[in-house]
């Protein structure tokens, strides 16, 4: 038996049914590694702790929700004994001595953390280009991005080396990459999961969620994901459901919101065809398309890259060469080391945001900048409230087209960032937001967002879920369809 493209639920039933021993999957998964050291989807890996810790689950027959689940941990959580680069030279020899809780909560219901995945340094990235570690390539093309910043934790699970992995979100961070490499993953309601070791990119939007083959897996990891966290202030103490119990709920006269202020005219006819045959198919299981107004939409990519940067710069001030991280060779004296360390150790793309972020935050622009891109935030969330006054959920593309090659854009920042077009305004207004396979365009996959109300992933989960048992799109892999 192998694990190969199977699906959380499935590895389950193959350990359940004794078809599959937890060392034999912990061993082909880390021959799957090997086998696909080209694709550059890990950092660090975790093979001697998950090999003991497959043992004892042998020899233990445990119950837990995820005993014996091989899962990829992205790069930017803190992993206690484990180096937490966030692929950034800053952090190449950071080793945390505690466990962000998002670890904690998937390893303690029995989940296997098999390795930490690159990403975008610091998270701040499209493409999964500006790792110091290199770029992760996307399994479905040679030269093809795997979208970032969680680009490592896609393409492991679209090669199949893994079924699932976590990733974080700060302007479709999960998502994007999602779409592109042709899986599903979720980013909940902002406070939903702890963000206390979570190295910190923008702190008012950063949100950790799963990545999985299909959105019930990203259901049952959830279930095991969130909990309300006392060290972070962040985190919401609301009641926790259970993510699979509204999967199969009927769709029949649900409401999707179709945005009429959304702009498809940059997008390829390809992908417009795409999004409106989703469309199509969700009517015929009953549901409504509603038309709904948000008027402030086109104003979240210049919102976002003036409070995310502010954000960043403070955030990473705490990188000087004094407590923790790389450290400047033979500095002359203390500002020699911040600035020597903060050059040597930063990649280009940061050091952009961070100087962005300082400019907006500055005495004489904070007003002009800062203060009233909060002020569009708020306007950009008031029209989300109005609009789920009327609808269940909200459609549209994940991204503006299949993944693009390596190299295309890096020289123009701006292409860049506009990659996020439609993702940025979850977070933003800090709801839940999902993409889910939808299609492919040059057998390149693409990806369908779905946008949920305030604490509403259930009702995500649920959209999702339906599509997938009517369609094959998660099905797909780089080696054909998955029986």
């Amino acid at each position: 038996m192998t694990i190969k493209y199977k699906t959380i639920k499935e590895i389950k039933s193959m350990i359940s049914q004794n078809e599959i021993s937890n060392i034999e999957i912990v061993q082909e998964v880390y021959k799957l590694i090997d086998e696909n050291k080209h694709l550059n989807a890990f950092i660090t890996l975790n093979e001697e702790n998950s090999l003991k810790k497959a043992e004892v689950l042998d020899k233990s027959s445990s119950n837990l929700p995820l005993a014996g689940i091989p899962i990829a941990q992205k790069d930017l959580f803190c992993t206690k004994g484990i180096r937490t680069t966030c692929a950034s030279n800053i952090l190449n020899n950071f080793i945390p001595p505690y466990s962000a809780t998002v670890i904690e909560n998937l390893e303690k219901a029995g989940c296997i953390s098999i390795g930490k995945t690159n990403m975008d340094e610091f998270a701040m990235g499209s493409s999964n280009e500006t790792s110091f570690f290199g770029n992760v390539q996307n399994p479905w093309g040679q030269k093809l991005v795997p979208g970032g910043s969680s680009g490592g934790s896609a393409s492991a699970i679209a090669a199949g080396i893994v079924p699932a992995a976590s990733g974080t979100d700060t302007g479709g961070s999960i998502r994007q990459p999602a779409s592109l490499c042709g899986i599903s993953g979720l980013k909940p309601t902002y406070g939903r999961i702890s963000r206390w070791g979570m190295i910190a990119f923008a702190s008012s939007l950063d949100q950790a969620g799963p990545m999985a083959r299909t959105a019930e897996d990203c259901a049952i990891m959830l279930n095991e994901m969130c909990s309300h966290d006392e060290k972070d202030t962040t985190s919401l103490n609301d009641k926790i459901p259970n993510f699979e119990d509204n999967l199969n709920n009927s769709l029949n006269g649900k409401k999707i919101g179709i945005v009429k202020d959304l702009d498809l005219s940059s997008l390829d006819n390809d992908v417009v065809a795409v999004y409106e045959n989703s469309l199509k198919e969700f009517v015929s299981m009953g549901a409504e398309l509603i038309n709904i107004n948000l008027p402030n939409l086109s104003l979240s990519v210049p919102t976002y890259y003036v409070v995310a940067p502010a954000e960043c710069s403070s955030n990473l001030s705490r990188f000087d060469g004094v407590k923790f991280g790389r450290r400047s060779e033979n500095p002359k004296d203390l500002e020699e080391l911040y600035i020597q360390t903060r050059s040597e150790g930063f990649g280009d793309e940061v050091k952009r945001r961070i100087l962005i972020g300082s400019y907006v935050l500055s005495a004489g622009y904070y007003d002009a900048y800062y203060k009233k891109a909060q002020q569009v935030r708020r306007l950009i969330k008031n029209d989300f409230d109005s609009a789920f006054k009327n609808v269940d959920v909200i459609m549209t593309p994940t991204t503006r087209g299949p993944a693009f090659e390596m190299g295309s854009k890096g020289s123009d920042p701006i292409q860049m960032y506009l990659e996020d077009l439609f993702t940025i305004s979850a977070n933003l207004a800090g709801l839940p937001a999902m993409s889910i396979p939808n299609g492919n365009i040059d057998n390149k996959p693409i990806g369908l967002q779905i946008i949920g109300d305030f604490l509403n992933e259930s009702t995500i989960l649920n959209f999702a879920h339906m599509y997938q048992k009517v369609t094959n799109w998660h099905n797909y892999t780089p080696e054909g369809v998955r029986q």
